[in-house]
């Protein structure tokens, strides 16, 4: 029931509702109207009574209320019918009759008692409407002033409104961009855990590498080192031999000065 609600208030406007009421035969309202008559050249509407005695204020009085509150047009069988609001004077069981329907209304309708609900709007609405048309029958200027604050709230309502379309539409394209965004950043995340496994192989092919490089010089340099303890072994014996030799040489060489 949230969704109906809430996806009703952003279809259309109270006046485009009303444009297209026109055009169908009116339902049930909470503001009071006369009968409907037949049109037929010319929209008129038959005087009452009070209007024979008092012509001139009964007459400025409902061209006051036919300006607040317009008259209702549909057609039906291709004849157009007019319906105006009401003239006659509310009494006190009015008003009580008036909350007791709202009530009714409200709970047949089955509307939504807070949140965002169309039916609970035009429901309050049409009540406001005939509280406009019972204050206006008493006194027209203050029927006048309850008037502007009514289209006040409206064009509040409708600001409101817009504005809630307005975020519902940012919300979707941030939304978007936001799957968008993770989309992009889980494939940028797969590509760096790859690039990050290939680097690791290459660590470990490079760890490899130095332990082997490692390895076979510590081979080379023992051998080395062994090679030259040789060849220092080597050229010791022969010094001995070469200066044993030398002695031997010089011996007899000596002996024979002496003589």
């Amino acid at each position: 029931q949230d969704g109906v609600c809430i996806g009703a208030f952003g279809r259309g406007s109270f006046a485009e509702r009303e444009e297209t009421a026109k055009m169908i035969p009116p339902v049930n309202s909470l503001v009071r109207y006369n009968n409907p008559i037949l049109v037929a050249t010319a929209k008129s509407k038959k005087p009452d009574a009070k209007a024979t005695k008092e012509p001139a204020a009964v007459s400025q009085t409902e061209d006051i209320l036919n300006s607040i509150l317009p008259p209702r047009e549909w057609t039906e069988d291709g004849q157009l019918w007019v319906q105006y609001v009401s003239s006659t004077p509310a009494t006190r069981l009015d008003v009580i009759n008036l909350q007791e329907e709202l009530d009714r209304k409200l709970q047949q309708r089955q509307a939504r008692e807070t949140g965002i609900c169309p039916v609970r709007e035009e429901l309050y609405s049409q009540t406001f409407d005939e509280l406009i048309r019972q204050v206006t029958i008493n006194c027209a200027e203050r029927g006048l002033l309850l008037l502007r604050v009514r289209d006040e709230i409206r064009m509040t309502i409708s600001a409101y409104q817009t504005l809630y379309e307005s975020s519902v539409a940012f919300g979707m394209r941030k939304s978007l961009q936001a799957e968008q965004g993770k989309s992009d950043m889980e494939g940028r995340i797969l590509s760096l855990e790859g690039e990050k496994k290939d680097l690791e192989r290459q660590i470990q092919d490079l760890k490899a590498k130095c332990e082997a490089i490692e390895k076979r010089e510590s081979e080379r340099r023992q051998l080395e080192e062994k090679k030259h303890a040789e060849e220092v072994q080597f050229l010791k014996r022969t010094n001995a031999q070469l200066k044993q030799q030398l002695e031997s040489i010089l011996a007899p060489t000596a002996a024979a000065v002496k003589k």
